[in-house]
């Protein structure tokens, strides 16, 4: 299977403007191959334009990363990837500063760089596609209760027998309400 020009063009384009692409422009031909290799099994099962957009930007920040981690430009942290030749916020050991002469105490907090506007826009979107499906879905089997599944497995991280404790259901229940829900999802995000 071969990609489209539409698709190859759009591929381009995140890579080119992703934060990870600048510095690394070398790379460039390395990026793009990772990333329509990892986009092929996904682009005929998506028809949503903005659902594949979504989907092929985060594909394309994986390709770059794997790519720069595979060159060693980057490593992993406990919390991120980092440059090789820097070194990460949380790894500098002052966390916070008092000053003798007074009782001020100043407490720095680590900043996120990597969840900018446009990474939440996306992750909110998708986010926000994802409840109206499952609401729509609970709706119309408001018995199986999908929406309750949902808040309890992702919202409030309960695991699958603590799910089936608060319901009064089996676990296996639980797991075949949950595969289903995840099924539909996708089924309607797709549409």
């Amino acid at each position: 299977m071969e990609l489209a020009q539409d698709k190859i063009e759009l591929i381009e384009r995140l890579i080119k403007t992703n934060r990870k692409f600048i510095n690394n422009e070398d790379l460039y031909d390395d990026f793009f191959n990772e990333a329509c290799k990892r986009s092929l099994p996904i682009i005929s099962t998506i028809s949503s334009d903005a659902t594949l957009e979504v989907y092929l930007k985060k594909i394309a920040t994986t390709s770059i990363l794997n790519v720069l981690k595979d060159s060693g430009r980057i490593r992993r942290t406990h919390a991120d990837f980092v440059p090789t030749k820097e070194t990460s916020i949380e790894e500098t050991p002052v966390s916070s500063y008092s000053n003798v002469y007074t009782d001020v105490k100043i407490t720095y907090e680590p900043i996120d760089f990597d969840n900018g506007p446009e990474d939440t826009a996306i992750k909110n979107e998708v986010l926000g596609m994802v409840i109206n499906s499952i609401e729509k879905i609970n709706e119309a089997e408001p018995d199986k209760r999908y929406l309750d599944l949902y808040r309890l497995r992702y919202v409030e991280g309960m695991t699958q027998t603590e799910i089936a404790n608060e319901l009064n259901l089996s676990q296996s229940e639980v797991s075949k309400r949950l595969f289903r829900l995840m099924q539909n999802v996708k089924a309607s995000l797709n549409d």
